[in-house]
């Protein structure tokens, strides 16, 4: 059950304080909560960034009673689901307390990290539902009182007057610090690192920077579609360039690109590591056509059978940017990540925020480089390797028992089970979602013609105890969704 469906009584427990009785409502119309149906954002997020900033700008004020669920939803003319899903998120960041048989209430301080990212668009939004999508941290193996701490000693930083257009000195230590512990990268003189608001961010200020409408951007087929939301809102052509075993095939990419996207750690969402050989051949492309290669660094922090390969940015500055981030890690919400580039493509990237007046903001970053200074980030991305593993061997189990093959299972922190055509997908996430599972249907994340059909089953956003719950329904839905689509054929 989740939290917003736990508040229907006159009482709250205030995180470290006795039971208290308040009497003080928010009025719903005191409360500001614009709403845009045609943003790319899911309405959940855009709810839960209405309160966040009607609590720092003081329309709420710590113990102020929030509407309910029911109430909100009522007003704002969304399903309750929507509202409940937002008060979720915000209950786990620390934001909202309460507990059976109280109302919503502001707390006094964040408590916990964040859970997964709200569902896209494209997913429904069922809070009943138990949610295996890919994409989101494993929050289980994050230490709260490291969390905790970190945000503290953010909030003590004054900051600067103006913000840093390259990022937190501090900031910018701890990712370099990062690369070079965990992913043998020794920024020197041939690259520069640039804090970043996250991947699909980048993406844009990427294609903003360095690309004008009308260009074309190869880009993996089925691939991340934030990514390619991002160029096509710059006014970028997307090119579907399609996938195998070893990633993006380069021979198949168009002569008239102007730059190439991929994800070669963890190919999203088929989870194809690129080799070596692959990888050579990509930058030797790169280099003969004088195009630059967008290297998405997806679950490249996770490796399961070897050593991570090296990244593509180690092998060829000249034309790789590479771009990591938090979000897949640690948190979702610090909205944070990182670019490595030659100097010339750092110089353009900042000489656009210069031009629009922006920069990432500097909070998430101080948080991350707090969380760094004494060690948690190091050791809680050694938790994450020793926790994920059981995840990944419980999934790989319970499909290996009903005879349903994975491919992508050796890195990252999902995998794929393939299906013969459409209507097999469809009836699994059918089947899943009334047995209470939500699954990823791999059709919607094609660009051009949808040729492979199955799930993406993500291992990390929920708990061990609600995984080991989840698992057994989805693999039950795909074996029953696979003897259908045989006895069809």
């Amino acid at each position: 059950m989740s939290f917003a469906q736990q508040l229907d009584r006159e009482e709250v427990q205030f995180i470290g304080k006795s039971t208290v009785h308040f009497e003080v409502n928010v009025m719903l119309d005191e409360l500001p909560i614009p709403l845009d149906r045609d943003a790319p954002e899911p309405l959940p997020v855009q709810v839960a960034d209405a309160l966040r900033a009607a609590a720092t700008g003081g329309l709420l004020r710590v113990h102020d009673r929030l509407p309910s669920s029911r109430a909100l939803a009522q007003r704002l003319g969304v399903s309750r689901a929507v509202v409940a899903t937002a008060y979720d998120q915000l209950h786990a960041e620390g934001w909202l307390t309460g507990r059976r048989g109280s109302g919503t209430y502001l707390s006094t301080a964040p408590a916990t990290a964040p859970p997964s990212t709200p569902p896209d668009a494209a997913t429904a939004l069922d809070t009943d539902l138990l949610d295996l999508s890919p994409g989101a941290p494993c929050v289980e193996a994050l230490d709260p009182a490291a969390w905790r701490r970190a945000w503290r000693a953010a909030g003590d930083d004054p900051g600067d007057a103006r913000k840093n257009r390259a990022g937190e000195p501090a900031y910018l230590a701890a990712v370099a610090e990062h690369l070079l512990r965990h992913r043998g990268l020794a920024a020197g003189s041939a690259s520069v690192v640039l804090a970043t608001a996250g991947t699909s961010a980048a993406v844009g200020e990427l294609a903003a920077a360095l690309l004008r409408p009308g260009d074309r951007v190869a880009m993996e087929d089925p691939g991340y579609l934030r990514a390619t939301g991002a160029l096509v809102a710059a006014g970028i052509e997307v090119v579907a360039v399609p996938v195998d075993g070893d990633g993006l095939r380069v021979d198949r990419i168009p002569a008239d690109v102007r730059a190439v996207y991929c994800t070669p750690a963890h190919q999203f969402p088929l989870g194809a590591r690129m080799p070596a050989a692959r990888r050579v051949e990509l930058i030797e492309f790169a280099r003969a056509a004088g195009i630059f290669v967008i290297e998405d660094d997806y679950d490249g922090e996770l490796r399961y059978d070897t050593a991570p390969l090296p990244l593509l940015v180690s092998m060829a500055p000249d034309v790789v940017v590479h771009l990591g981030t938090t979000s897949k890690i640690i948190a979702t919400t610090l909205g944070v990540g990182w670019l490595v580039a030659r100097p010339d493509i750092a110089e353009s990237v900042l000489a656009h925020r210069v031009r629009t007046g922006t920069a990432p903001s500097p909070a998430g970053q101080r948080v991350l480089s707090e969380f760094a200074r004494h060690g948690d980030l190091a050791r809680h991305l050694r938790r994450l390797r020793r926790v994920v593993p059981p995840r990944r061997a419980l999934v790989v189990g319970e499909l290996a028992r009903r005879g349903l093959p994975v491919v992508g299972d050796d890195a990252g922190s999902h995998l794929v089970v393939e299906l013969p055509d459409a209507a097999a997908e469809r009836h699994a996430v059918d089947l899943a979602r009334a047995g209470g599972v939500l699954l990823d249907g791999l059709a919607r994340h094609h660009l051009a013609a949808e040729h492979r059909f199955g799930v993406a089953i993500g291992y990390t956003a929920q708990t061990t105890a609600e995984l080991a719950r989840a698992v057994p329904i989805a693999a039950d839905s795909l074996a029953a969704a696979q003897r259908a689509a045989t006895a069809r054929s």
